[in-house]
């Protein structure tokens, strides 16, 4: 029988791994995961803690075999099923996935991000789809977060089918109950952008402190859902590339370096004085934890835009794309993803908006302070002229130009974020003016861009 108490020294080591990892020791946390699961024997609840923080390591592949020896020890155990399904999912192993959450559902059909990513995982068809199954769940069992995920999946699903004004009805049924739950004031994000472009600015990199030269950084990065993950599985299936996928190391680095501070602004002013050299050996140092063994690597945070000043300084040979898309496309496209984490701006379209503009600013702010430093991809260049455009990628990485680059779909690399479905598929336009179809219903997010300052030809 599978042991259902961690005892209280292995706990201990257990509990050390966190502040590993917020150290930047990624090695260290590895090698006493390691040790830890070498030990682990029968105990199905170790496995599984072992499995989360192998995740939080980007070791996808690891994590999915401590949940599968768990999930063998306790068969029946609802979260460790899930567990296991949503590490198979970053792994490409979507069939399995969905049998699993399947399990999953029969076992706590309250589970709402169970339903909610077995909905994800493949394009629904007339023929098989769970929506007579999910609007039933709706009026039986769920409130709270498990409404949020169901409202989620059924907006996913009659999309899927063609159903548009239905979708959006759940979507923004889902989105409403999602920004209830929240405290969060976009107005705090909009001024960290303006004081971020008021502290770097043209002055400060106008007699640039040497920074850490070693090679091998690339960033990509830009508001979610705008095309990264695809940018990122092309330029990893070059043999000279591995992705670690969307770790928080430099961010975890800069507030290593900066100290105990009181608040985003103080952050922000005291992160312009930092060592640019001792923060890029910082982060450098944290990422070989993940054992890479590619000459170049990429970074595929999105949020990692607000570092461009301090990557510029500290990595002065780091690659950094940034993604851009359709303004009307790229705020539908947050709208309608349930993200577990971040993005809190995303529930309301007013609040998509107000972030939308301050990053755009911020953008135009870095292109003018650092000329050239920054490749922007435009999404919808890519999937219409993928060859052109994947070339000026790998070109911008200072690559030779490899075939495999155009079959990114069949890269095997984890992809452990809401786009790890869709980038197993080869390149596609479908998503292009999908917003469109909900030009009504999406019209206050066009009004508050115009009264933002876009020009209202860019949102036609």
């Amino acid at each position: 029988m599978a042991s259902l108490a961690i005892r209280d020294d292995v706990m201990d080591e257990l509990g050390g791994v966190a502040p590993l990892i917020r150290d930047g020791r990624i090695g260290d946390a590895l090698a006493r995961l390691a040790s830890l699961e070498a030990r682990a024997g029968d105990d199905a609840r170790l496995l599984q803690h072992l499995g989360e923080h192998f995740t939080h390591c980007a070791r996808s592949a690891d994590a999915a075999r401590c949940y599968r020896r768990a999930a063998a020890l306790t068969p029946d155990d609802p979260r460790c099923l899930y567990n296991l399904a949503t590490a198979l999912i970053a792994l490409g192993q979507t069939t399995e996935a969905e049998t699993l959450l399947d399990r999953v559902i029969q076992l706590d059909p309250n589970d709402g991000d169970a339903w909610q990513n077995r909905s994800t995982l493949r394009r629904q068809t007339p023929e098989s789809n769970h929506t007579a199954d999910l609007l039933q769940a709706t009026r039986q069992r769920l409130t709270g977060p498990g409404e949020v995920a169901l409202s989620y999946a059924l907006a996913k699903e009659f999309e899927d089918l063609g159903e548009h004004n239905m979708s959006f009805a759940w979507l923004k049924r889902g989105a409403d109950r999602r920004r209830g739950l929240l405290s969060y004031q976009v107005e705090a994000d909009v001024a960290a952008m303006a004081e971020i472009a008021r502290v770097f600015d043209a002055s400060l990199f106008a007699s640039p402190a040497p920074g850490c030269d070693e090679p091998g950084p690339v960033f990509v990065l830009g508001l979610p859902r705008s095309g990264t993950t695809l940018v990122d599985r092309i330029i990893s299936s070059h043999t000279a590339v591995e992705s670690l996928g969307e770790i928080n190391d430099f961010a975890l680095a800069l507030m290593r370096s900066a100290g105990p501070t009181g608040g985003k602004g103080d952050l922000i002013r005291r992160s312009a004085d930092l060592d640019p050299a001792a923060l890029g050996r910082a982060y450098l140092d944290s990422v070989a934890g993940y054992g890479r063994s590619a000459p170049l690597f990429i970074d595929k945070t999105p949020v990692n835009f607000l570092y461009i000043g301090l990557i510029a300084r500290a990595l002065p040979n780091a690659r950094i794309i940034h993604l851009r898309r359709h303004p009307m496309d790229s705020g539908y496209a947050l709208y309608k993803t349930l993200f577990r984490m971040g993005c809190p701006y995303s529930y309301d379209l007013a609040d998509i908006a107000a972030y939308q503009l301050a990053h755009r600013r911020l953008m135009d702010h870095w292109r003018a302070v650092l000329p050239g430093r920054v490749l922007d991809i435009d999404y919808e260049a890519l999937v219409t002229d993928q060859e052109t455009v994947s070339r000026r990628i790998i070109d911008h990485c200072g690559l030779d130009w490899q075939d495999a680059c155009l079959r990114f779909h069949e890269n095997s690399s984890p992809a452990a974020t809401a786009s790890a479905a869709q980038v197993r598929q080869p390149i596609h336009a479908n998503s292009v003016g999908l917003w469109r179809r909900y030009a009504d219903q999406l019209e206050p997010l066009r009004v508050a861009l115009v009264a933002g300052g876009l020009d209202s030809r860019e949102l036609l």
